[in-house]
């Protein structure tokens, strides 16, 4: 890849999370807090809290990533409590439980991050392009990653969400290159690799456990395990 001349980093899922899906390790954080539901009583209720997100303007651009967390295990757990699978009780005590451990693992692997992304500032432009609630601004400040990119291209903000290449094509844009000047580093394969690579861009796939197993079942020329792996490639 010695052509490339500037890099697009995906968000969540890519920096926060080494390549896992963060219904994984929200996940994790139900088994921390003893919730007594089914892996499947579990994905339900992360779908319907994704739908309800995308629905209401719940999370407001002030918001960030622990105040996210909280708002979103507060509709995931009431869902559970309208089903009769917990006690309405437990809600608030429990939120909070999960939330904080989300972000402490959150903030752990971000810091795990930072050497691999700073050393590419030094190198290259950097542009964050992400599908998020409209306050990814206010998770990068709170992580101190803003200053890293020259750009960020948020869904909610520009209107449109991935897998459309057109979000790709902002950040290219953003970057003021053409594509195959550009590495597109993500966590999803149909969401970041395949609009990425319509477009003509080089990939980076940060591939840990996904969401389906037809995902995780998925092969690529440019799978990396761990973000520093990108070092390499450049």
């Amino acid at each position: 890849m010695g052509n490339i001349k500037g890099i697009i980093f995906d968000y969540g899922g890519t920096i926060d999370s080494r390549g896992v899906h963060w219904s994984e390790i929200i996940w994790e954080g139900y088994q921390k807090a003893q919730l007594e539901v089914t892996k499947e009583q579990f994905r339900e209720c992360y779908v319907y809290a994704e739908r309800e997100l995308a629905r209401t303007p719940h999370i407001l651009p002030h918001h960030n990533f622990y105040d996210l967390l909280l708002i979103k295990m507060h509709i995931e757990l009431g869902y559970l409590a309208e089903q009769n699978l917990i006690e309405a009780s437990i809600i608030d005590e429990k939120a909070v439980s999960i939330a904080k451990y989300c972000y402490d693992s959150a903030r752990q692997c971000v810091e795990e991050a930072r050497p691999t992304i700073e050393a590419l500032h030094k190198e290259y432009p950097l542009v964050l392009v992400s599908n998020f609630y409209g306050n990814v601004e206010s998770v990068l400040a709170d992580f101190n990653m803003r200053h890293y990119f020259n750009e960020v291209v948020e869904s909610a903000v520009v209107g449109v969400r991935k897998p459309d290449p057109r979000i790709f094509m902002l950040g290219v844009e953003a970057l003021d290159l053409s594509p195959e000047n550009v590495l597109v580093i993500g966590d999803s394969y149909k969401k970041d690799i395949v609009p990425a690579e319509t477009i003509g861009c080089n990939v980076a796939w940060i591939k840990g456990k996904g969401w389906t197993e037809e995902e995780d079942a998925v092969t690529h020329p440019c799978i990396i395990t761990k973000l520093s792996e990108v070092l390499k490639m450049v």
